[in-house]
């Protein structure tokens, strides 16, 4: 089994960007929710452990939200369901032995402190789940308040007397009052700027040493964002996962190193998580896209890439998700990238991106049977814009490819996830 040389923070830092994503234009939730639980928590002299324990859980704790219809949500300080990305997330969480710990955090980061403290839990984890909590809070009432009137120095003493309120109620006494005191000066609400925020959490993400993990425990921590990414739309559930089992698969035929093929799975689970920008109703319109909607959906090969490509030792991952909707004869995007600068591993990707599509159902078609998929990919390569010995090697494998493409290794996530203890 082949390994990696992986710095977890970065890794979470730049994944989590997709995370916001999801938001459109309010992002960035994660990365201040990050700051400003830490900040209490320093008022309070947690231990370097827990502050790191909470900084990860803070980042990640919106990793059950995927749909701009749910994110919207977000904004309100109570909502029906409210506590089902909660439990989305920790389930996901709890599937990764490396991130498992932040799992019972994340459950209860929308579970108010009269509740919470009664529960059979650690202190440390009661008490992680309720700072993020709060300053989730804080963050939306901000959002809030900003889109009538953007100067947020006019609404922080609004907004801490709305925590003050639920003291005890929804928050812990003692969180309550380090938030007080951190918030009480003009600096700490100017640092809530972009400029700032993203500062803050990239000297975090710089602390942690690069380690090296297997190929297993990767897969299991990016499987969780490929996951976000599939369920934003009920037609695209499993896209990521059977373009990474196809990929994967047409490299191993194509006789590439086992590393490579490793690349290439992580490379077809996250080669749509730029898709986390575009919004629902484009995802899910049964007609043709027009012109303004094509143009947002277009962009999301390079938001895949963007954000790949922070990470340290995904530079090649990052090219091939990026470039999965290039053509070899130039007439693709982002890039307009032609044969010569297209690697091998990108053409499997989007050879096999687009025949996991055609077998999936859309909004717009049904799903089409293996035969009519290798028509659509011969009439592909005709055109000069896929590789033809890659079709030729899906010709000679159809079946194989058609049960790599639709059966492959999947997430079981509940919404009625049990208490995680």
């Amino acid at each position: 089994m082949s390994t990696f040389n992986i710095n977890l923070h970065e890794t979470i830092y730049s994944l989590s960007d997709a995370l916001d994503l999801v938001g459109v234009n309010h992002v960035h939730h994660g990365k201040r929710v990050a700051f400003m639980a830490a900040e209490c928590a320093k008022v309070q002299n947690w231990s370097p452990q827990d502050l790191d324990t909470l900084f990860k859980a803070a980042i990640l704790h919106d990793c059950g939200v995927s749909t701009t219809s749910v994110h919207n949500k977000l904004a309100q300080l109570e909502w029906e369901h409210e506590k089902d990305h909660c439990k989305i997330g920790a389930s996901l969480l709890k599937q990764t032995p490396l991130l498992a710990p932040l799992a019972n955090i994340v459950l209860h980061h929308h579970t108010h402190w009269e509740h919470l403290k009664q529960l059979d839990l650690p202190v440390a984890v009661k008490q992680q789940a309720n700072c993020i909590y709060l300053v989730d809070r804080v963050d939306m009432l901000c959002l809030r308040y900003m889109n009538k009137e953007p100067n947020i120095l006019l609404h922080k003493e609004r907004i801490r007397d709305q925590i003050i309120e639920r003291k005890a109620s929804w928050f812990c006494p003692e969180l309550v009052e380090s938030f007080l005191e951190v918030s009480s000066t003009d600096f700490f609400w100017f640092s809530l700027e972009k400029e700032h925020i993203t500062g803050y959490v990239s000297t975090w993400s710089s602390h942690d040493c690069t380690q090296e993990i297997d190929f297993s425990e990767l897969q299991s921590i990016v499987r969780i964002f490929s996951y976000i990414v599939d369920t934003k739309s009920s037609y695209t559930q499993e896209h990521s996962a059977g373009v990474a089992s196809l990929a994967r698969y047409l490299g191993e035929l194509h006789n590439l190193p086992e590393k490579r093929c490793d690349m290439l799975e992580i490379a077809g689970l996250l080669h749509d998580i730029g898709k986390l920008r575009v919004p629902d109703e484009i995802l899910e319109k049964p007609g043709k896209l027009t012109p303004s909607e094509y143009a947002i959906m277009k962009r999301h090969s390079f938001d895949s890439y963007d954000i790949l490509c922070k990470i340290k030792g995904f530079e090649e991952i990052a090219l091939w998700a990026g470039d999965h909707h290039e053509c070899l004869n130039g007439a693709g995007y982002p890039s307009l990238k032609k044969k010569r600068n297209l690697s091998i591993e990108a053409r499997i990707i989007t050879v096999a991106d687009i025949f996991q599509a055609l077998a999936q159902q859309r909004p717009y078609r049904e799903m089409l049977t293996a035969k009519n998929i290798l028509i659509i990919l011969k009439k592909e390569v005709a055109a000069g814009k896929l590789a033809a010995d890659i079709v030729n090697m899906v010709e000679q494998n159809l079946d194989n490819c058609m049960q790599k493409a639709l059966h492959c290794p999947k997430l079981s996530i509940s919404r009625s996830v049990p208490e995680i203890n």
